[in-house]
């Protein structure tokens, strides 16, 4: 009998989900790893030393960056390197390797040198590799040159040194004093020399970590010299449409020099006219707006206009007194009213009051 999904435990439900998860997970994180995944052909190659490389740094092959280190491990007396390579780079069976500096800050890369026909194997052996500078060897020759010394003949240099310059000139002696009192100096400071160090590493240090942008600054200013070398047909192209431009400008200016002058003269007469009316042009632009204003106001009623006659005609205080008495206004209007009629032209009637006019 099948058991419905809600009816089971859900304990071991829970446990297989966290156990996907995490294998899900941890295939996620070493995606690289995985062969056929991330692409790519792995090789190892055996080095006297590692000489800084770290695993993630570059692989490159003429300079150009073919793939990463993914790891150093110690094997025996050497140091084995693995590295992956992308598809479709060829190295030939005697492939050579060598680790090089990329920047005086301490990072290093891969580098791969072709050779031979065929195909490389899977390691590069020790004699087909190298190394910038292989510490332990440059002590051992050390060790063995300063056990060769012999100390009895050095002190019995020293003491016919001695003895050769007891009786030098004072040339000597003061120059042997110069480099006491110089070294004595040196050893006073040696306080500040400490410091001075410690500081030159600290700014090393900040440098080192800021290697990144340098990086991409010196990328960012590649792009930036590539974009100027593509557009640089174009500016040329500019500059001598410039240049022909000028000379047309030129030979314009030259053919129509006696046209152009006399144009010039005019045009410094009407300017020194304008100055010396400038007063005037400025009061007519700050009475413009008044008289503006009002036109509108009596041309703003529709189809008619206002007009106002004051004292056109003498009016007799008979009639100016009738409306008192009860009479009425001369052409039928009472006195302070105002008549309309269109298209005519009549004056003011009624004593002062304004009489619309159609335009």
């Amino acid at each position: 009998m099948r058991i419905p999904f809600r009816e089971r435990n859900p304990v071991p439900i829970g446990l297989s989900a966290f156990a996907i998860i995490i294998v899900t997970l941890a295939i996620a994180m070493n995606l690289e790893s995985i062969p056929f995944i991330a692409g790519g052909t792995t090789h190892t190659a055996a080095f006297k030393e590692a000489a800084g490389l770290k695993s993630g740094e570059e692989v490159r092959v003429a300079g150009v960056k073919v793939g990463k280190v993914t790891g150093l491990e110690l094997d025996g007396d050497r140091v084995k390197v693995t590295f992956r390579v992308d598809d479709g780079v060829r190295l030939g069976a005697r492939t050579e390797a060598s680790i090089k500096i990329k920047t005086v800050l301490g990072s290093h890369f891969l580098s791969l040198e072709p050779k031979g026909t065929g195909k490389l194997g899977r390691s590069i052996p020790l004699e087909r590799t190298h190394v910038p500078f292989e510490v332990v060897p440059a002590i051992s020759r050390l060790t063995e040159q300063v056990s060769q010394i012999n100390h009895k003949q050095v002190a019995q240099s020293f003491d016919v040194l001695s003895q050769t310059f007891q009786n030098s000139p004072e040339e000597i002696r003061a120059s042997l004093q110069g480099l006491r009192r110089l070294s004595d100096t040196i050893a006073s400071r040696d306080d500040d020399l400490h410091e001075l160090t410690d500081k030159a590493r600290n700014v090393t240090d900040l440098l080192a970590d800021r290697n990144k942008d340098f990086e991409r600054l010196i990328q960012d200013g590649d792009k930036v010299l590539q974009a100027v070398q593509a557009r640089r047909a174009v500016i040329h192209q500019l500059l001598i449409r410039t240049v022909t431009l000028s000379q047309q400008v030129n030979a314009l200016i030259r053919e129509n020099q006696a046209q152009l002058k006399p144009m010039l003269d005019n045009l410094e007469k009407v300017n020194r006219i304008l100055l010396k009316n400038q007063n005037n042009l400025d009061l007519i632009l700050q009475r413009f707006g008044p008289f503006a204003r009002q036109f509108s106001d009596v041309t703003g009623t529709g189809r008619w206009f206002d007009a106002w006659l004051q004292n056109l005609i003498p009016i007799p205080a008979s009639i100016q007194d009738a409306p008192k008495n009860g009479g009425h206004a001369a052409n039928g209007t009472r006195n302070g009213g105002t008549q309309r009629q269109p298209g005519t032209g009549n004056g003011n009637q009624g004593g002062g009051n304004p009489l619309p006019f159609l335009p």
